[in-house]
Formats: structure tokens, C-alpha cells, sequence
């Protein structure tokens, strides 16, 4: 009898444990994060990235709420997303936790208009760039930097740009500038030049179209001498983990896009951005 119980006992044991194989194998088969290449970013860069209501012009639902990603990043994204042969998640996440959500793994990769800076490459890896802009002040109309054409121009003009972005360091190539503390997001600085608390921020040229479309009460100054800035700078790649196994896939997927297709992929963005402020 004990022989027969012990039997018993091992049979129930191993279907128990066949059962927990096959269950796992299943889950794994039906949606393993392995299926999924899951993209950070602010979702409030147009028209580099932004948030929108619905899934209109190719927008992307963002995890976790009802909301949905569009912009030039977004489509970049798609692009390589399709190219891996997986599932694309946008992960709506602030700019200063970008990289921390990289390192951690909560993120396969940061489309996010980054600039591959050396500092950045000591913590994270990067593809080859997919754009490449230009550095611009957004000013409001009206006030006394609209007809500006050169950095000595805002000379006492009070300037910020983005937190943790090389954007608000070059602000110290302006002469008698009143450089302000530096601000999370494009809304924010939107907002504030909109109320007189700023004269203007620095941005790059498709954040400069894109805040002037939507806000006829701001201008874009370009220089016909402006801001000393490196390639690096003013170039825009993939964020990845250090050795990632993907970042050779994903240069050339990027080789495959065209000059002409970003472009046109940027021009469309532009013209799809929401209007809000």
C-alpha cells in the first residue's frame, strides 16, 4: 500500500509539473516581452513626439492610460519596431527618467529626439542618427527679440530651455543673456513665453515650426550667426542598453530610410501636430 500511495504521489507530481511547463509555454506564446519593442518617451516634443486623444494620423496608444503617441519619433519607431519583427510600446516617460528606464530594462530603447552626447555614452549606447537639426530661439511676437538675427541681439533677454538638455548650455554663448533656471518640458517654456516670463528658449528648428504653427503669437528666429555647437549635438539616434544585441538591426533598418523619406516623415508630423499651445 505504501509503495502504491508513493506511485501515485510521483504521478501526480510529474502531470503537476507537465501542467506548470505547458502553461508557461503558452503564456510565452501569446505575449512574451520578447514579442515586444518597447519605446521611450516624453510624448510633449512636437513635433518630434506629443500626445493625442485618439489614433488618428498613425497615432500609437500609450501603455498604462487612454491616451495616444504621434510624431516624427513615433513613426521612426514604427519603422524599426516592424523591421525587428515586433510589437511596438510606447512608454510615456519624463525626460530626466529616460535613461534610468533604459538601464533598468523598463524600456528597450529611447526615441526621443536625444542628441548622443559623450556623457550620454558613458551610461547608454546609440544607432546611428536618424536626424539631424538645427539650433533656433522661439520668441513672441511683438516683444522686443522678434526682429533678432544673431545671438548678440538678446543681449538682456531673459532665456531658458530644457533641463538636461545641451540646449541650455549653449544660452552661455550669449552675451549680458539673463540665463534662467532651465525647464522640464516644451510646454512648460510655451506657457511661459506666452506670459512674459520668458523672452524666448532655445530649441531646434522642428520645435521652432512646430510652436509657431501653433501659436501665431510666436515667431522662430533663425541665425545667420548662431549658436557654436558640435555634431553630436545637433544629431538625434536611438537611445539603447550598452551591447545591446539589437543596435546592429536597428542601423540598418535607419540605413534603409531615406534622406527624402525623413523628410517627408518630418514634414507630415509638422502638419499633424495637434494646435495646442
Amino acid at each position: 500500500m505504501k509503495k502504491t500511495a508513493l506511485s501515485i504521489f510521483a504521478v501526480i507530481l510529474s502531470i503537476m509539473a507537465l501542467l506548470t511547463g505547458c502553461g508557461t509555454s503558452s503564456s510565452n506564446a501569446g505575449g512574451s516581452e520578447k514579442d515586444t519593442f518597447r519605446v521611450g518617451l516624453e510624448a510633449g516634443y512636437a513635433p518630434f513626439n506629443w500626445t493625442q486623444m485618439d489614433d488618428s494620423n498613425g497615432g500609437v496608444k500609450i501603455e498604462g492610460n487612454a491616451e495616444f503617441a504621434g510624431g516624427y519619433d513615433v513613426e521612426i519607431a514604427k519603422r524599426i519596431a516592424d523591421g525587428l519583427g515586433k510589437e511596438l510600446v510606447i512608454v510615456k516617460t519624463e525626460w530626466d527618467g529616460l535613461v534610468p528606464a533604459l538601464t533598468s530594462g523598463k524600456i528597450d530603447a529611447i526615441i526621443a529626439g536625444m542628441s548622443p552626447t559623450e556623457e550620454r555614452k558613458e551610461t547608454i549606447d546609440f544607432s546611428d542618427n536618424y536626424y539631424k537639426s538645427d539650433l533656433v530661439m522661439v520668441v513672441k511676437k511683438g516683444g522686443n527679440f522678434e526682429n533678432a538675427t544673431s545671438l548678440a541681439d538678446f543681449k538682456g533677454a531673459k532665456v531658458t530651455a530644457q533641463l538636461n538638455t545641451f540646449h541650455y548650455s549653449v544660452i552661455d554663448q550669449i552675451e549680458g543673456v539673463e540665463k534662467l533656471p532651465a525647464m522640464d518640458n516644451f510646454p512648460a517654456m510655451r506657457v511661459a513665453l506666452e506670459s512674459g516670463v520668458i523672452d524666448g528658449y532655445v530649441s531646434e528648428r522642428p520645435e521652432g515650426i512646430s510652436a509657431s504653427n501653433a501659436n501665431d503669437n510666436f515667431k522662430m528666429v533663425e541665425f545667420t550667426d548662431g549658436f557654436e555647437t558640435s555634431e553630436e549635438d545637433t544629431s538625434i539616434a536611438v537611445g539603447l542598453a550598452k551591447n545591446s544585441d539589437v543596435t546592429e538591426k536597428i542601423n540598418e533598418i535607419l540605413a534603409g530610410i531615406s534622406e527624402e523619406e525623413r523628410k517627408s516623415i518630418m514634414d507630415t508630423a509638422i502638419q499633424n501636430q495637434p494646435a495646442a499651445k
